[in-house]
């Protein structure tokens, strides 16, 4: 039986949460630490399917979805820090999170991966988790995508620059899909996208906040993307795995994320594949 349960971690800057989902009836194995997508425009802690979540914590994964600050307001090296004092709250402190002490896993969707990678990346976690699950992150190892209009996203109808008046100007950590989800096409229509997180030097960019200069992570990585993904080009995933020897799953298709569709057979391979990379890594 799937079980949920909401904390509040702390109010100032903003307000940040946390939500945690378990299987009462089933012997705990481990945590894992999810932090969601959105391009660090929009989203949300609670974006993980029903499927996911039944089929995790039914093999005795308890799931921790934390928030964290959304740009424009935040900016990338407030978001990075953000996303390190929460593992290394929870490493510290699990008692605040759980009773059981048990080892953790990190999980992103998206951007939420790219945090999770970076996170592991800079050497600053207290401990390193068991492994980093990636489903379409991405580490801004291939140039030519990120900084430049999308082709895909400029098959849509234009979005003006207005669109960003509708995001608050305070810190917040919710960015929900009918406010905040403009903001992103437009950024990919316009190739603005990275000016809206992150407002520094070029150099220092690739040098603080991409994983072109970190060599090794300190854990193994499962990474999975779509052959023709409209947002994260295959070639950054094959950069990726190659660079770290990730352990992979391919899905054909043009879906960024695939795995929203609950009932497709690509998202069962999915699940199935996870659950044996971290069995794996338990072992």
């Amino acid at each position: 039986m799937l079980t949920e349960r909401k904390i509040t971690l702390q109010q100032t800057p903003y307000v940040k949460c946390a939500t945690i989902y378990s299987d009462p009836d089933v012997e705990p194995r481990a945590h894992i630490l999810y932090f969601h997508g959105g391009g660090l425009l929009y989203g949300s802690r609670t974006d993980l399917p029903e499927k996911h979540l039944l089929t995790l914590t039914g093999k005795g994964f308890i799931i921790i979805a934390f928030d964290y600050p959304l740009s424009p307001a935040a900016k990338l090296g407030f978001i990075r820090d953000d996303i390190l004092s929460s593992i290394n709250r929870f490493i510290e402190s699990p008692d605040a999170y759980t009773v059981h002490q048990l080892p953790y896993f990190l999980w992103g969707r998206s951007a939420g991966a790219y945090l999770c990678l970076l996170a592991a990346a800079s050497g600053s976690l207290v401990q390193p988790p068991l492994g980093i699950l990636s489903y379409y992150g991405y580490g801004f190892l291939t140039d030519g995508w990120f900084n430049v209009p999308s082709r895909y996203y400029q098959t849509l109808p234009a979005v003006p620059e207005s669109c960003l008046e509708a995001l608050p100007d305070y810190m917040h950590a919710d960015g929900p899909l009918d406010t905040h989800y403009s903001a992103y096409v437009y950024a990919r229509q316009t190739g603005c996208w990275k000016s809206l997180f992150y407002d520094g030097r070029e150099k220092f960019f690739f040098l603080d906040f991409s994983l072109r200069n970190c060599d090794t992570l300190p854990c193994p990585i499962f990474c999975a993307h779509s052959m023709r993904d409209t947002d994260i080009p295959f070639q950054e995933f094959q950069a990726l795995c190659q660079k770290y020897q990730a352990q992979r799953f391919i899905a054909s298709g043009d879906q960024h994320d695939f795995d929203r569709n609950e009932s497709s057979p690509l998202t069962q391979r999915l699940l199935v594949a996870t659950l044996r990379f971290l069995d794996t890594c338990l072992l």
